[in-house]
């Protein structure tokens, strides 16, 4: 009985409010069809009560449930459906708020009516939009009309009728297929591409389950406490369960669904995708093709699952990709990333290195360089007991071995795209360049505060030391590279780091329902921060460099600063330790102004920061013209430009390397040229 007065509840006000707003005219081609219609069940309601007293009693960050944080949740929610504002019309969003001071309630109740209703209407405009591109594709647009399209509208107005949204939509379609035709596509080409996209979306769409509307609604209230705060559902809990496996085949990369794309969320160390090094988190992929010579399927706008089949396959296969890079702008042409699919052992992510050889001032050195890809550790065996359990530490030390065999001068440890994993061998490998003593001080919910040490008093390398940080080196490897500047253990250049300082924990939800035969999903919950033995947290600001490089990556756009809702930085006591004082003021500022020289006299680094700056501007942009003219001399433009920055970096003078596949390594690598260079610059200071 209790389902059939929700369900009626819900189709009532759904049905009121379509009439109201004129949904069911049908010479603007809406519908809705009782059938298709989502609505909560026991099981959501039961979840979101759940959720609200696990979040309010353990999370780290401490909130109220008021009309604030109500006010909040219907706007990320919204904004979570319509990130774009293209969709929804500011009628609809003034209905909507009706509820902007009872969605706290809502989510204590479990009274979760509201939610799918916005959904309907959601489900609804798309549809009318899907409709109208296909009206769009019966006539080729013309090119030759001197327009421009707002193709970013996150800070612009709802659309105030229909008229002003057909307009963007038709500029959208306009440029959708001038991309196409600026490829050398012709209109019939352009049109099928286009039509089996939005077939495809209008399917994905159709897709959408009463699970999926609570995830995403439950999560707009979430991730208020923190972005890394989510609740997933048994379907993408499983999913995240398989992700989490240790072997697979394919390229060893995960992916998610921004909207219409599917995006690279993480690069796996060892997989194919980190060997090949050209994509990065954030990279949007619009097609993909198979073997050598395969056809590229146009992939925007199809559901996840559907995007992973296609880009999985055998060992030794080939699969090709067109990729629009993160910071790329709307008209730029998509980069063709050719993999060789291969087993990811997500375990196996072995620390490597190389020597680099080096000559200054009439002197030769070699320089140790390890790259670290991650804090791996096989639990497993080493719960077992199994005496050469695999973990970064272990694999550390023995390239640490082999270079002193070698007899380098020193060692350079590159943490860049390092994105973390476990804290105890974060801890572990500090302790591999310091004698003894705290590393990282832990937070918890409840204000207390735990002091993490390094027992170990010996020390597996008390040389000369170089960390390399990027704007992607988060979370464990924020520890250590934070440990060793805090102990003036190392220089530490490069970029600030990504400033993930916080604590997850997964809950089973299934657990608290013991009597159930339904499954209810997890919870990954912040419980913790993390803060250096200074006292400063490395949330936000992350471990900023003695040295900083020029970054081409925006912090507030691709780091955790960008986040929203990510705790802050702040600081806490500090405590005793015994400082090393290998690096000390007069080093850093020498170094400085040997770096500020190399910058101002290198013509890689001047060609670089040409290209920084170039980026930042266009990233300012927030419009592009629809003239096939217009873009054609722009696109000319930006690669002439980009070709002049091409310019081959001849370095086998001071770097006399042998062999071919380093020396590529290092001629395309500004980053580890320069961290070499100020590592000889830092051993001759010493020397003097």
């Amino acid at each position: 009985m209790n389902f059939i007065i929700y369900f009626f509840s819900l189709f009532i006000s759904i049905s009121l409010y379509l009439e109201r707003n004129n949904i069911y005219e049908s010479n603007n081609g809406y519908s809705v069809e009782v059938d298709s219609l989502l609505y909560p069940n026991a099981k959501h309601r039961e979840q979101s009560k759940l959720i609200y007293q696990l979040l309010s009693k353990y999370h780290y960050k401490k909130i109220n449930l008021d009309d604030s944080l109500s006010e909040k949740i219907l706007k990320k929610y919204i904004n979570s459906l319509d990130p774009n504002k293209e969709y929804f019309f500011n009628s609809d969003i003034n209905y909507f708020n009706q509820y902007k001071y009872q969605m706290d309630d809502y989510v204590m109740s479990g009274y979760l009516e509201p939610a799918y209703e916005i959904f309907t209407v959601y489900n609804e405009r798309v549809k009318n939009r899907i409709g109208y591109v296909y009206s769009l594709l019966e006539n080729e647009p013309n090119f030759s009309l001197d327009e421009d399209l707002i193709f970013d509208r996150k800070n612009s107005s709802w659309f105030i009728d229909v008229n002003e949204m057909d307009d963007y939509w038709r500029k959208k379609i306009k440029n959708s297929i001038l991309n196409l035709k600026i490829l050398g596509k012709d209109w019939k080409s352009n049109k099928e591409t286009l039509d089996k996209r939005y077939k495809r979306f209008e399917k994905t769409i159709s897709q959408f389950n009463s699970e999926d509307v609570f995830e995403m609604f439950i999560n707009s209230y979430a991730e208020l406490f923190d972005p890394h705060t989510n609740y997933f559902s048994p379907v993408n809990a499983d999913r995240f369960e398989i992700n989490m496996s240790k072997t697979f085949e394919g390229i060893g990369a995960r992916l998610q669904q921004d909207v219409e794309y599917t995006t690279i969320f993480q690069i796996m160390p060892g997989g194919p995708a980190y060997r090949n090094k050209e994509l990065e988190k954030g990279d949007r992929i619009i097609g993909v093709g198979q073997g050598e010579e395969g056809v590229f399927e146009d992939i925007i706008g199809w559901r996840l699952d559907d995007v992973v089949s296609k880009i999985k396959g055998p060992k030794g296969s080939v699969v090709q990709l067109l990729v629009l890079k993160k910071e790329s702008n709307i008209d730029d042409y998509p980069d063709t990333v050719r993999l060789v699919r291969d087993r990811v052992d997500v375990v196996d992510e072995d620390a490597t290195f190389d020597i680099i050889p080096y000559r200054a001032n009439n002197k030769n050195y070699n320089v140790g360089i390890i790259k670290i890809p991650s804090f791996y550790i096989n639990f497993e065996e080493a719960q077992r007991g199994k005496k050469d359990y695999k973990s970064v530490t272990r694999d550390v030390k023995r390239c640490i071995d082999s270079l002193n065999a070698l007899s380098v001068d020193g060692i350079i440890i590159d943490l860049r795209n390092n994105g973390g994993g476990s804290l105890q061998e974060a801890i572990d490998l500090t302790g591999l360049f310091i004698e003894t003593g705290p590393v990282v001080q832990i937070k918890s919910s409840s204000g207390r505060i735990e002091v993490e040490k390094d027992f170990d008093r010996s020390i597996h390398y008390n040389g000369p030391l170089l960390v390399l940080n990027n704007s992607f080196t988060a979370s464990s490897s924020e520890i250590f590279s934070g440990a060793l500047k805090d102990y003036n253990r190392g220089l530490v250049v490069g970029e600030s780091t990504f400033g993930k300082g916080t604590v997850q924990n997964l809950i089973d939800l299934d657990r608290f329902f013991p009597n159930s035969n339904l499954q209810f999903g997890q919870l990954k919950i912040t419980l913790a921060k993390y803060y250096r033995v200074s006292g400063g947290s490395t949330q936000k600001i992350g471990v900023e460099p003695h040295i900083e490089f020029p970054n081409i990556y925006d912090r507030s756009i691709y780091t955790e600063n960008s986040r929203n809702n990510a705790l802050e930085w702040d600081k806490i006591r500090d405590i005793t330790f015994d400082k090393i004082n290998y690096i000390n003021e007069p080093l850093v500022n020498h170094l400085n102004a040997t770096f500020q020289n190399d910058i101002k006299s290198d013509s890689s680094f001047i060609n670089y920061l040409s290209y920084v700056e170039d980026t930042k501007e266009n990233r300012k942009k927030n419009k592009i013209s629809l003239n096939y003219s217009k873009r054609i001399t722009e696109k000319k433009a930006n690669d002439d430009k980009s070709n002049s920055l091409n310019t081959t970096v001849k370095i086998t003078e001071i770097f006399p390397i042998k062999e071919e596949a380093l020396l590529k390594k290092v001629q395309n690598d500004l980053y580890l040229r320069e961290s070499v260079r100020l590592f000889v610059e830092m051993l001759s200071f010493k020397e003097s």
